[in-house]
């Protein structure tokens, strides 16, 4: 298959992912029909069945494209040594994937109970728990194994506590990150 009829293809599944997503927050993931999607799209439901069958399908493929980052963050923090700066790095990059992504962490934010219940819930607690064990000092006294895990939980719950506050969205993010950068500094100080 030659450039532009793969690149199309990747167009069009990228548009459907879009426009699914883009429904399920309008009205909830459960409310959602693939003949919706399809028409929201102006195509027919065969054309989306070539590229994806169910709702979940569309789900977990924007769940792995999304989150690839967060693998890749987790497998480079795995290699680097647990340094103050190193775990700096990993929460401004983590800061930069949610924000990335940010559209996906609404959905499932907004959905967790239907989340909990899809493959991506389980796939998404393993994530977190890779995230963990490269943030925390094993040898860290319990407090301070909170502080990093807090550091995380701030920055997710910064995402959806700050984006009704009034204010540049740039300058709320970096406000995020510096707390819970604080809060990885703070308790490596303490290990």
């Amino acid at each position: 298959m030659d450039g532009t009829k793969q690149r199309r293809r990747g167009d069009t599944r990228q548009r459907i992912q879009d426009v699914a997503l883009e429904l399920f927050a309008e009205q909830g993931y459960e409310k959602t029909s693939l003949r919706e999607i399809a028409e929201r799209l102006e195509v027919t439901k065969a054309a989306l069945y070539y590229h994806f069958k169910t709702k979940e399908e569309i789900i977990v493929s924007l769940f792995e494209d999304l989150t690839k980052p967060i693998e890749d963050l987790i497998e480079w923090g795995r290699q680097q040594p647990h340094t103050l700066q190193t775990k700096q790095e990993i929460v401004r990059r983590y800061s930069q994937v949610l924000t990335d992504a940010s559209p996906l962490f609404r959905f499932m934010q907004e959905n967790q109970a239907t989340v909990r219940d899809l493959s991506i819930g389980e796939m998404f607690k393993n994530r977190m728990l890779g995230m963990r064990d490269i943030v925390i000092d094993p040898d860290a006294d319990l407090v301070d194994q909170v502080r990093c895990i807090s550091a995380l939980f701030t920055m997710h719950a910064g995402m959806f506590v700050m984006k009704d506050l009034e204010g540049d969205p740039e300058e709320k993010r970096k406000a995020i990150l510096e707390v819970a950068t604080d809060l990885i500094t703070q308790a490596h100080k303490g290990a």
